[in-house]
């Protein structure tokens, strides 16, 4: 081999390292003051835990149905209506469980989710969760932080401003984010939304009718 093909191997090896470190870098970036986010995947990554959000909980569910989002992506606000239409007919029937998959570029999916955590420790998730996504359009894809907006939000649904002001900060708050997102990158989830159907990833189906079709054909089996 020539001396200038070995250098030119040596610097296409340099770039590829160069190219997967700035991907990872970016995939894992904090985006919004927050301190970032662990990568690792969860060792044993599950679809669905005991402490996890549970829309729904019927008494003898028939199916388990898992939803990894980001508050402030498009998709995610786009299929909420198609959830929550299917939640309230399914709701006797179907466990319908919410997980925080907050994603790069979104400079307030973060905050959004720890506002959404915060509420979560007062009896308050599905309240915050319906907020964030019926408000979407008012504050997805601002390039400042929401976070008093959020706390706003919090106000207006009752919430004890000072537990959730410590909440917000607390570290721990940051973690039970960040549990939910390394159970999804262990699990190959990528983007948002993505949905598992017991614990099987589905392609997110198109319309309320696609959707409803594959519960039926889960529910008859």
């Amino acid at each position: 081999m020539t001396k200038l093909k070995k250098n030119l191997l040596a610097a296409a090896v340099l770039l590829a390292a160069l190219a997967v470190a700035f991907g990872s870098f970016l995939l894992f970036a904090p985006q919004d003051g927050t301190t970032g986010v662990d990568a690792a995947p969860a060792v044993d990554a599950r679809a669905v835990r005991d402490s996890s959000h549970r829309l729904t909980s019927p008494p003898r569910s028939e199916l388990t149905i898992v939803e990894f989002l980001d508050f402030e992506c498009e998709g995610c606000g786009a299929v909420y209506p198609t959830v929550e239409r299917l939640r309230d007919e399914y709701e006797d029937r179907v466990t319908f469980v919410a997980r925080y998959f907050p994603m790069p570029g979104h400079r307030n999916s973060t905050t959004a989710a720890l506002a959404v955590e915060a509420a979560a420790q007062q009896g308050a998730f599905e309240a915050m969760y319906t907020k964030m996504f019926t408000t979407q359009k008012e504050w997805g894809e601002s390039r400042e932080s929401k976070a008093d907006l959020f706390r706003t939000y919090a106000a207006g649904l009752g919430l004890d401003m000072a537990r959730y002001d410590t909440a917000v900060k607390a570290p721990g708050t940051l973690r039970r984010v960040e549990a939910d997102q390394r159970d999804g990158l262990g699990l190959g989830v990528q983007g948002t939304p993505t949905f598992f159907v017991d614990g099987i990833r589905i392609q997110p189906p198109g319309s309320y009718e696609e959707f409803k079709a594959l519960i039926d054909a889960r529910l008859a089996r």
